[in-house]
């Protein structure tokens, strides 16, 4: 019989070995090749970074050149445009990059960094330092920006959204540390510090290698002893001897608090408060602060407005975190228009009797007030009579007590106020103030319902923009006034972002 030749497989195609073999290009990796690039091309026309180069050409940038000693005539190595630097950040925080060695790594192949940088490498030190180097320098660039979006009309501030979302710490839940083992690895940090120098001129190490282990020794013993100061101010805050016992700070960044995250976590993070401008959805009002609680914040959103533009918003919408009444009152003061969300308070008073333990037959809406002798008549038909009053920003408490001798022999004491051991049972009657009474009637009108519905499309979508596409999910550096300025390259790349959407795209589209 006859036998068949063997096939040889090539794709689809079957060769028998009687064929010739095909002759194919070697791919080779190993080679190194020389090429023309025409840095130009990397990008197209209308492509974001060059939108950005344009854009941060238009600004002054002379606190950032007024540093280099680097001048015409005189020898040394010339520094890294900060124009360039500005430029790759805002694009870098775009991309939602937040890593100086990303970046540094990026400028070696990818197009849009190459153009920026022109085919140069950038070190990740110069990268780092820019980014957290010069704050009156920042905060003048964003103050810069808005002046430009202003003049766009992208800007008009009669309306402002504020919110504040909670973000992160470049820290661990564990790096919390009690007193004692903070006070202990303070010790450990200096002993460290002082053999260090004996240590490592035995080892065969290079200088470079030596100069970065003990900047990194001094680095953290100087983290310990910020974190004694911090621990202080925690415990100022604290009530009760337990929790000023208990009381924990973060080792490796001691100006961050415990706060509670969107997914009922608490890890070490900070308060950022922001405040946007519904004409174009741009943000006008950047703040940091280590407060766990928000309603403390609404009069510095403001202040901060009024730095950057030279006046208030005409009108301000916050959620119920910010809505107080002396929120109210100073607001009404600065001549600003409130819109919050403000409930009953029967919650607060609900949550108060349940951790006293009395029976919700005796809580305060079920006494009967008497007018024409002022006092209170509890359930038991025992009278409670006036004994003083407080004064609170918008309100004034008025205070009510029932004889102590009726209460202690009262049948139902232990219903109506069982840890009440000397004392009569107290009542306290609210008045508010006639600005507090009058903003509770226009959060009732249907205009102010409606503003107040569009604050979640602007307020929380900035929120949510600055985290899902920039990444500001978890800080890259530490301590407060670093965390500002990350915070303030985050929202002037948000700006900008706007500004290519609503302007620059629309305009190189039309040439």
């Amino acid at each position: 019989m006859r036998s068949e030749q063997p096939v040889l497989v090539i794709g689809e195609n079957k060769v028998t070995e009687s064929t010739p073999r095909p002759r194919l290009q070697a791919i080779n990796r190993q080679q190194m090749i020389l090429r023309a690039m025409d840095v130009e091309q990397l990008i197209p026309e209308d492509h974001e970074a060059r939108a950005i180069w344009e854009f941060v050409g238009q600004l002054n940038l002379s606190r950032y050149y007024q540093d280099i000693r680097a001048v015409e005539g005189i020898a040394g190595r010339e520094p890294v445009d900060p124009r360039l630097l500005i430029s790759l950040w805002i694009y870098t925080y775009k991309e939602g990059v937040s890593a100086a060695r990303e970046v540094s790594r990026l400028c070696e192949y990818h197009p849009a960094y190459q153009w920026l940088t022109g085919m140069k490498p950038i070190n990740y030190h110069t990268l780092s330092d820019f980014r957290v180097r010069n704050k009156e320098a920042l905060d003048e660039l964003f103050t810069e920006i808005l002046g430009l979006l202003s003049a766009e009309g992208l800007i008009t501030l009669e309306r402002v959204m504020h919110d504040g979302t909670k973000v992160k710490a470049c820290a661990g839940s564990d790096s919390l540390r009690r007193e004692d083992r903070v006070k202990a690895h303070l010790e450990m940090a200096r002993q460290h510090v002082a053999e260090m120098g004996d240590a490592q001129r035995s080892e065969e190490v290079s200088p470079k290698v030596a100069a970065a282990r003990q900047r990194a020794a001094r680095e953290r013993q100087q983290r310990l002893e910020v974190a004694l100061e911090e621990l202080e101010k925690i415990r100022a805050i604290k009530t009760g001897v337990s929790a000023k016992a208990e009381a924990r700070v973060s080792e490796s960044d001691p100006e961050s608090r415990i706060m509670k995250q969107s997914n009922g976590g608490y890890a070490p993070s900070y308060n950022v408060q922001i405040s946007t401008d519904t004409a174009a959805g741009v943000i006008v009002g950047v703040g940091v602060t280590q407060a766990a609680v928000d309603y403390e914040e609404l009069i510095p959103a403001v202040e901060h407005i009024e730095n950057n533009f030279g006046r208030n918003p005409d009108q301000m919408v916050t959620d119920g975190g910010f809505t107080s009444r002396s929120n109210i009152m100073e607001l009404h003061q600065r001549e600003v228009d409130y819109i919050g969300s403000m409930g009953d308070g029967m919650a607060q008073v609900a949550a108060q009797m349940n951790r006293r333990g009395v029976d919700p037959a005796f809580w305060p809406e079920v006494f009967r007030y008497d007018a024409s002798t002022d006092t209170y008549i509890c359930p038991c038909d025992k009278r409670l009579r006036y004994e003083g009053k407080e004064e609170q920003p918008g309100r004034c408490n008025y205070k009510y007590r029932a004889n102590a001798t009726e209460c202690q022999s009262c049948a139902f004491k232990e219903h109506c106020c069982p840890h009440n051991a000397v004392k009569g049972r107290t009542i306290v009657r609210g008045a508010d103030d006639p600005l507090v009474t009058v903003f509770k009637e226009k959060m009732q009108t249907e205009e102010a319902k409606q503003i107040y519905k569009q604050r979640g499309g602007v307020a929380e979508f900035t929120n949510a923009w600055l985290k899902d596409k920039i990444g500001l999910r978890q800080f890259r550096v530490r301590g407060l006034i670093k965390i500002g300025m990350e915070t303030l390259w985050a929202c002037l790349t948000y700006n900008i972002q706007q500004w290519i959407r609503l302007r620059w795209r629309v305009q190189w589209m039309e040439n």
